[in-house]
C-alpha cells in the first residue's frame, strides 16, 4: 500500500513538474512572438504618422506612444491632422494596451524615466519639428 502511494505521489510530482516546464517554454515563446508582433505593429503606426505633412492647413500634434513597465509612454509620436487622426489614435491606444499587457505578462522591466512632451512645433519642409 505504501509503495502504491509513493509511486502515485512520485508520478504526480513528475507530471506537475513536466507541465510547469511546458508552461514556461510556452510563455517564453509567446513573449518572443508578442515582442515581434508589437515591433511590426509599432512600425505600421510610425509609417502612418510619417505620411502626415504640416502646412498652414494642418495642425501638428503629438500622442503618448508605448507603455513603459513603470508607467507612462516610451515616447511621443508626432503627426499632423493631414491624416486620419481617429484611426491613428485608435491604433496607438490598442498598441499601448497590448504593450502594457506584454510588460505585465512577460515581466518586462525598464528605467522609470519619462519623456517630455513637446511644448510646440516648427514646420520645416512639410515636417513637424518638435520644440522642447
Amino acid at each position: 500500500m505504501r509503495k502504491t502511494i509513493f509511486t502515485l505521489g512520485f508520478a504526480s510530482l513528475f507530471l506537475l513538474l513536466t507541465a510547469m516546464q511546458c508552461d514556461k517554454d510556452e510563455i517564453t515563446t509567446s513573449c518572443e512572438d508578442t515582442e515581434m508582433e508589437l515591433q511590426a505593429f509599432k512600425s505600421n503606426i510610425e509609417a502612418l504618422a510619417n505620411t502626415s505633412i504640416c502646412s498652414e492647413e494642418f495642425e501638428c500634434r503629438y500622442i503618448a506612444f508605448g507603455s513603459k513597465p513603470c508607467g507612462g509612454p516610451w515616447e511621443f509620436l508626432i503627426y499632423t491632422t493631414s491624416i486620419d487622426t481617429l484611426t491613428l489614435t485608435s491604433l496607438v491606444a490598442e498598441y499601448n494596451q497590448l504593450e502594457a499587457n506584454y510588460n505585465l505578462n512577460c515581466n518586462i522591466v525598464s528605467d522609470c524615466s519619462t519623456p517630455q512632451p513637446p511644448i510646440g512645433f516648427d514646420c520645416v519642409e512639410s515636417q513637424c519639428i518638435p520644440v522642447y
